[in-house]
């Protein structure tokens, strides 16, 4: 008894990439490729919240002075005005 049920896709600009691996022989079929493209996106998924997992771990163990939310938030916002006016400008 199959476990998974048929789907459809829409891939737009995307469907030159899947015709170009079925072509290629390296796929058997457009399910082979969305398959392995879930693989990807689950070890790409799986690396950056491992990477996270250790950067709030480490930040939590720092020794070092806690900085007061409202002058993080400061600092965020005078960042994020930078930006808009940097991208405003075309910079």
């Amino acid at each position: 008894m199959r476990t998974s049920k048929p789907i459809t896709v829409t891939l737009g600009p995307m469907q030159a990439s899947l015709e170009k691996r079925l072509k290629s022989g390296s796929y058997d079929n457009a399910s082979e490729i969305l398959r392995s493209a879930l693989r990807a996106l689950d070890r790409e998924e799986a690396a950056i919240e491992d990477h996270l997992r250790k950067r709030v771990t480490a930040s939590l163990a720092d020794p070092g002075k806690s900085v007061p939310a409202t002058d993080v938030f400061k600092r965020l916002r005078a960042v994020h005005g930078r930006a808009v006016k940097a991208a405003t400008r075309g910079d």
